[in-house]
């Protein structure tokens, strides 16, 4: 017998961003990626379009990690200390949709690479991939707001997605985007209010909310997962509620969180009920952005390159529309 589902109606949509230009639009991009325009809740098909699938993305550093787990080596340890070499093979080896480039460098504890520096190595890196580049700056607001401007102007006309900017550190970097045409991550701390508030502010220089993507902050499974995905979930509503200062797609550093915490890379020597340490914080990064693709993420940042591979094997198979005819 015939299945009729239940359908929930709703005002409105989450927005589209567009990440990347190629060279008939100005820049040398292969491709572009538009992220968002869903008009129902995550993967619910039958009752809302969803013009775009989630994106997964790799992570890429501007100098070799000093404490990623040494699970990592066989993947990237000969590509370590070339970021360029680096990107292009997540991308050609491990099918990442995205790269994210973290600008560790910069920050003055680890190499205080200077503004040049930096754009140097986001030329080099666009060189080497035809994907869109999200770059994030070294996370210290003083040094963010010397370097990214100089990144933003190197890199004008590729429409690069640039981060982070916060609600007490944001004018910079929404400068930097509205003159040389990029998108930005818009970053609150796990709080809803703050959340729309930031994409107030930054709508109010004029850089439109089409070029803002939200970072609600996330937490891995188990420290605190849940009220991350909360607060993903409050954004989802009030954007198809009809909110347009949370209308827009959604990014999580979900790799980042994950291989900090200690059910990630504790050895299974020290315990041995947890089985072995790198199957294990695979599954652990995987469980988590898993999560949050439920919660409504658009992009999801990725460290090990076969959780990478199982997420987008379950987004493959979200994106699938399924017939409720019995």
């Amino acid at each position: 017998m015939a299945f009729t589902p239940v359908k929930d109606k709703y005002r409105s949509k989450v927005g589209e961003v567009t990440l990347g230009a190629t060279r008939e639009q100005g820049g040398t991009r292969a491709y572009t990626i538009t992220v968002g325009g869903e008009a129902t809740l995550p993967f619910l098909h039958f009752e809302g379009e969803i013009p775009n699938r989630p994106v997964v993305a790799l992570e890429v550093w501007d100098v070799a990690p000093a404490d990623w787990n040494p699970c990592f080596e066989p993947f990237y340890g000969d590509v370590y200390n070339n970021p360029a070499a680096w990107a292009k093979k997540c991308v050609e080896e491990f099918g990442a949709d995205l790269v994210v480039l973290r600008l560790r460098g910069a920050d003055p504890d680890v190499k205080d690479a200077s503004p040049e520096d930096c754009a140097k190595v986001v030329k080099d890196v666009l060189a080497a991939v035809g994907c869109p580049l999200v770059v994030l700056g070294c996370g210290k607001a003083e040094k963010d707001n010397q370097i990214m401007p100089a990144v933003a102007e190197a890199a004008a006309g590729e429409n690069l997605l640039l981060g982070v900017a916060e609600q007490e550190n944001y004018k910079s970097l929404t400068a930097a985007c509205m003159v040389h045409k990029h998108n930005i991550i818009a970053q609150s701390p796990i709080d809803i209010n703050i959340c729309k508030q930031l994409n107030i502010l930054i709508t109010e220089m004029n850089l439109p909310p089409n070029r803002i993507v939200i970072d609600p902050t996330i937490a891995a499974l188990g420290y605190g997962l849940e009220y991350g995905y909360s607060i993903m979930e409050r954004a989802r509503n009030g954007a198809l509620g009809g909110d347009s200062m949370l209308a827009m797609p959604m990014i999580g550093n979900v790799g980042y969180e994950v291989w900090r915490v200690k059910e990630a890379n504790a050895s299974a020597a020290e315990y041995p009920g947890w089985g072995e340490q790198e199957a294990r914080g695979i599954l652990w990064e995987a469980t988590t952005a898993m999560a949050l693709l439920q919660a409504g993420m658009d992009i999801v940042v990725m460290r090990h390159p076969k959780a990478a591979g199982l997420i987008k094997q379950n987004i493959d198979e979200l994106m699938v529309k399924t017939s409720y005819e019995g």
